[in-house]
């Protein structure tokens, strides 16, 4: 055990958390002070009630044998109005902060979401895709949760103690003060159990977030599982990070799960220390029957919310660690805002230059060296290499996902750290490899990149790339709905439809990395004689595993270890009888 809390996860700021958490309720102030006002008339209304009972003991036990019934039915019916008023008024409290906690993760989720839309792709790259779900979805629901319920305990208990202390003391200091010497033995124990659980919800929020990782990962490769028979490898694997998170699951909730029972061992001992006191005192004519009755309720009044918020600080504990998770997603290191003065890249001619160019994705880790390359407007430009050359880095520059380290990308005599990033990235139309289609119409999915596009505009793209007919054999056409990532339709199919979304956006360079990897080489032949008509006066780049596809590109730019090794036509290249040449003979021996 002293292992593990040696590497138990520490909460980083859980006051700066509780702060922004409750800045999150700052719309609904007005919604909160009624709450507030709520609450101080339910417990009022509530705190009455042991009054009025002790009242009517006093009027059973005057008599002498002859019992007032009607003073004592006068006192029960005000108990019974007093305490369904503070019913319903309870009832409303929740209903009001239920709306609340539901517009207040929506106003969450939206920022958490907007959040993402301006990280870097650095960020997406570094970390999982589920454990960035497992912060928007289960960590605000626990937030959520928290706001709904706990916040409403934790005001109604407050109001609840306050009036039980005021209403015990008029009816006798003594016995309030055996009660109040409990309190800062309730107070020590929960500081305590504070510093312990705490730590470990924050693990178990991580724990959730790398089981989510992992779920969505697996979902995502269900087929290349199967292909390969590794279910039984994944399943040993879901178990071992399984057991961790139910793991970190149980020993946050084995320390929490003591506070309830603890803190009512405390309220039952001061329990009986307020019966022996009270009979004392009883005996002694310092106190009736009735406001020792009263005094009972009240105590029990006092130590029942003491006992709820005990029960609820697993909960606001685990709250707290989710929230610590959110912040950290809304304070992480946005895409660097464009320079002062940067300009908006218009009339795009095409020319791109690379002047000398060091980069790497880590500190000390260079992936391109020095790398110096031209694309003159309207030409195709092909970048070719073995794995790891730094091909797809070159793409990632283009689109300035990243900066340079050193030197400088230009394009049309700009530094594109000069322009705008939405301007440079609208003047791209990109295909990746990894093709991206959503749940939509056809018609939308191609359409995807141009607002008001018609439905001859879309036609024209399918069927330069080849995909009109399939979609002519559909039900619906171009209405049929693709569903989510694609799954009725195949990776050949999704990527002509990337394609044909590509040719459709208006844009004056055009980046194909591995674009026709999932089609037959026919069909990638008369896509690429399609495009090279459609792209006339463009400038287009294009990473090509194939040698044989690229071979009427103007420009061959040959990669090796982020270097640029060779460059020039398909027949020159052959001609020296260098990397190039054994690059490609490779792929036909």
């Amino acid at each position: 055990m002293a292992r593990r809390d040696s590497i138990m996860t520490k909460p980083k700021d859980s006051k700066g958390a509780l702060r922004r958490m409750v800045a999150y309720l700052g719309p609904f102030r007005w919604l909160i002070l009624l709450v507030a006002a709520l609450c101080v008339t339910s417990n009022v209304l509530s705190l009455w009630g042991p009054n009025l009972a002790g009242s009517a003991i006093n009027e059973a036990a005057a008599g002498k044998g002859m019992v007032n019934f009607e003073r004592v039915r006068y006192y029960a019916m005000r108990m019974l109005f007093c305490y369904a008023c503070s019913s319903l008024l309870t009832i409303s409290i929740h209903a009001i902060m239920m709306n609340v906690s539901k517009r207040m993760a929506k106003h969450m989720r939206q920022d958490v979401f907007d959040k993402l839309m301006r990280l870097p792709v650095g960020y997406f790259d570094r970390n999982q895709a589920g454990d960035i779900i497992s912060r928007v979805s289960y960590d605000i629901d626990v937030i959520s949760t928290c706001m709904s319920t706990d916040v409403t305990s934790i005001l109604t208990s407050v109001v609840t103690v306050a009036g039980s202390v005021f209403m015990m003391v008029s009816i006798s200091l003594p016995l309030s003060a055996v009660v109040l010497f409990s309190v800062p033995t309730a107070i020590i124990y929960t500081s305590r159990m504070r510093k312990i659980t705490q730590p470990r919800f924050v693990k178990r929020s991580k724990n959730y977030g790398i089981m989510n990782g992992f779920v969505e990962e697996m979902l995502s490769g269900q087929k290349t599982i199967q292909a390969y028979a590794y279910e039984k490898r994944v399943e040993e694997k879901f178990d071992t990070i399984n057991s961790n998170a139910a793991e970190a699951y149980y020993d946050a909730d084995r320390y929490g799960v003591t506070i309830g029972p603890t803190m009512g061992t405390i309220n039952n001992i001061t329990l009986s220390l307020i019966t022996l006191l009270g009979s004392i005192l009883y005996m002694g004519g310092h106190i009736g029957l009735g406001a020792i009755s009263s005094f009972v309720l009240y105590s029990r009044k006092f130590s029942g919310p003491i006992n709820e918020i005990a029960n609820i600080v697993n909960e606001l504990f685990s709250a707290l660690a989710a929230s610590e998770r959110v912040f950290a997603l809304l304070d992480e290191t946005e895409e660097l805002t464009d320079r002062p003065g940067a300009k908006a890249l218009d009339e795009v001619r095409g020319n791109v230059e690379l002047e000398h160019v060091g980069f790497g994705y880590e500190p000390g880790k260079t992936i391109i060296h020095d790398l110096s390359m031209r694309a003159d407007a309207g030409r195709l430009i092909a970048i070719v290499g073995p794995t790891g050359a730094g091909k797809t880095t070159i793409i990632n520059l283009l689109m300035r996902f990243y900066d340079v380290d050193r030197g400088s990308v230009r394009v049309d005599g700009t530094d594109v750290r000069d322009l705008t990033r939405r301007s440079l990235r609208k003047s791209y139309a990109m295909v990746l490899q990894d093709t991206w289609v959503f749940r939509g119409t056809i018609f939308e999915n191609i359409a995807y990149g141009k607002d008001g596009a018609t439905m001859d505009e879309v036609v024209a793209a399918a069927k330069a790339a080849h995909i009109h007919p399939f979609i002519m054999r559909l039900p619906q056409g171009y209405d049929t709905v693709i569903s989510e990532d694609g799954g009725n339709i195949s990776k050949g199919q999704k990527q002509l439809l990337t394609i044909a979304r590509a040719m459709l956006y208006d844009a004056r360079m055009l980046i194909l990395d591995e674009a026709t990897s999932n089609v037959d080489t026919s069909t990638e032949r008369e896509i690429q004689s399609a495009m090279r008509r459609l792209m006339q006066g463009k400038t287009c780049f294009v990473i090509a595993h194939r040698l044989s596809t690229i071979q009427n590109a103007d420009l061959i730019l040959v990669l090796d270890k982020g270097d640029v090794v060779e460059q020039g036509t398909h027949r020159s290249l052959m001609e020296k009888k260098g990397f190039y040449y054994r690059l490609y003979r490779s792929q036909f021996e």
